[in-house]
This record gives C-alpha cells, sequence and structure tokens, in this order.
C-alpha cells in the first residue's frame, strides 16, 4: 500500500494568489486569494468556504473566528426577517481628535473595510419563529467600541424593546470598550444604555446578551454584563481592563486561562458557554421558557 502523500509539508506551502503551488512539470498553479484560511489557533488549514459553512468554527480544534456583523445576523435571525432600524446616524468628531490618523479618517477606512456605518446593527426580527429586538456590535469596526451614536443606537433597540413588549436580544463583540475619540461623550453611553436597559427589565420580559470575543471595557461594564442570561461563545476574551494592564497594576501574575469564558463560568460571572453552532437552539429553548 503507497504510503500517504502529505498535500502541503510546510506552512509556507499553504497555496495562495501570492503563493502558488509548483507542480510536477514545473508549471505554477495559481490559486484565487482567500481560498484557504489558517486557524491562529491550531495552524491547521481549510477551505475558506468550508469553513464558512462550519459557522466560520475551525474543525480541528473548535476555534471561534471572529463574525461580522451581518453574517452574525445569518446564523441567529430567521431568514428574510431581519428589518434594520435606526441607519440614519452619523459619528462626528466632537474632540477633533489626531492621533496616527484623525478620528473622521479612521472613521472612513472602517466604513469602507466592513461596509458598515458604524460598529452597531440593530433592528427586529425572529429567532426560530420568536419575534426579538436585535442588536450586535462588530469587532472589525474600530474593535466594535462604543461611541454616541453605537451608544444612541443600542438604547433606541432596547426602548423599541420596552414599547412593543419584545424580548431583547444583543450580540456583544467590542474589543474597544468605551470609543476614546470621543471622550466623556463615549463613557455616557455606558450610564444611557444601562438606564435603558433597567426600564425595560419592569417589563419582566427577557434580557439575552450574547459575549463573543472579545467583548471589554465599557461596553462589558454596562449593558453587556445586564443580561437576564448571560451566554458566551468558547474561548472569548472578556473582561474590563486587559491582563496585562491588570498584572501590572497588582503585581501578580494571573491564571493562564484569565477572562476567558471558561474562568468567568467557573466563577459565576457568566451562565453559560455555548458552540456558536448550538447558539440558536439555546437561544431559541430559553426565550420559549421565559415567555
Amino acid at each position: 500500500m503507497d504510503s500517504p502523500v502529505a498535500i502541503f509539508k510546510k506552512e509556507e506551502a499553504v497555496p495562495s494568489a501570492s503563493n502558488p503551488v509548483v507542480g510536477e512539470k514545473g508549471r505554477k498553479r495559481s490559486f484565487p486569494a482567500g481560498l484557504w484560511t489558517k486557524c491562529p489557533s491550531c495552524q491547521h488549514v481549510m477551505f475558506t468556504k468550508t469553513l464558512r459553512e462550519n459557522f466560520s468554527v475551525c474543525s480541528k480544534c473548535n476555534f471561534h473566528f471572529i463574525l461580522g456583523a451581518w453574517d452574525r445576523i445569518e446564523t441567529l435571525i430567521d431568514p428574510k426577517s431581519f428589518k434594520e432600524t435606526e441607519t440614519g446616524f452619523e459619528t462626528l468628531d466632537p474632540l477633533q481628535f489626531k492621533a496616527v490618523r484623525p478620528y473622521l479618517e479612521k472613521l472612513k477606512q472602517d466604513q469602507k473595510k466592513t461596509g458598515l456605518k458604524e460598529a452597531c446593527v440593530v433592528g427586529s426580527g425572529e429567532i426560530s419563529g420568536i419575534p426579538v429586538a436585535f442588536g450586535v456590535t462588530d469587532s472589525r469596526f474600530i474593535m466594535g467600541s462604543m461611541g454616541s451614536v453605537v451608544g444612541e443606537k443600542i438604547t433606541r433597540l432596547v426602548e423599541y424593546a420596552t414599547e412593543k413588549k419584545r424580548p431583547l436580544v444583543i450580540v456583544s463583540g467590542s474589543g474597544g470598550g468605551a470609543r476614546m475619540y470621543e471622550g466623556v461623550l463615549s463613557l455616557m453611553q455606558m450610564a444611557k444604555t444601562s438606564s435603558a436597559i433597567a426600564r425595560f427589565q419592569k417589563t419582566h420580559l427577557p434580557f439575552l446578551s450574547i459575549l463573543t470575543n472579545p467583548t471589554m471595557g465599557g461596553v462589558m461594564a454596562s449593558f453587556a454584563s445586564l443580561g437576564d442570561v448571560i451566554i458566551a461563545e468558547p474561548g472569548a476574551l472578556l473582561g474590563f481592563a486587559g491582563p496585562r494592564v491588570i498584572e501590572q497594576t497588582i503585581r501578580q501574575k494571573l491564571p493562564p486561562d484569565f477572562q476567558t469564558s471558561e474562568f468567568l463560568l467557573d466563577h459565576g460571572m457568566i451562565d453559560l458557554v455555548i458552540d456558536r453552532k448550538e447558539l440558536k437552539k439555546m437561544i431559541k429553548l430559553l426565550l420559549e421558557y421565559f415567555t
């Protein structure tokens, strides 16, 4: 029996548009860009199409890739049921903030990169036939940070859920917390969104908060941590300040799994850790139980 032939001998042999594989007769076989994706956790290489069909979860190590806002909506909301709202808001530059590049330039760059106007999409839809108010933040857009527009859209979503008596589901992916480009105006959004959640809780309808990698800073310290049930995806980075900042402050070495979903579950900070492929089923089960 012939021994199996390795498709790729070493990491740099992974085919790509810039790195074609040379055939037996010396002819280069080029591959379209984006055909393959390498898992950043285990280095496993897979077809991008196959990865997407698996909910953007590595089939070898279960690493959960970051999903954009509309991909997230596609995985959780019933087809053709989502109606986006609060689309007319535009971010301004109240502080005329300039760092490596001006704030407005950074906004335009991320708008072009993601196809979004801002780091948040909100609206109404159905999850397994159950009407919900649904929002999602996108970590690809200035790290999903919460500026004035994101805070306003989340607040209006919560107010819509309160008025229409609909369960509330928010998926958070915000590694940036409050947006430093807007100073205290971004910090105000923490109080505004939390106040809206407090008013919503008087309806006795469920608020399911879904935490994805990463959810940090002012978002984690406000609406993301106020869910009646808090669910996280496996291996997500969750917390307020980053591990390096905490170590420098308390001058102690932190556990290796500190601020992961599993660590927070073990310490009672969240309620469930659910694989992405099972998330919609769990949301349906919880909504049916609470409503």
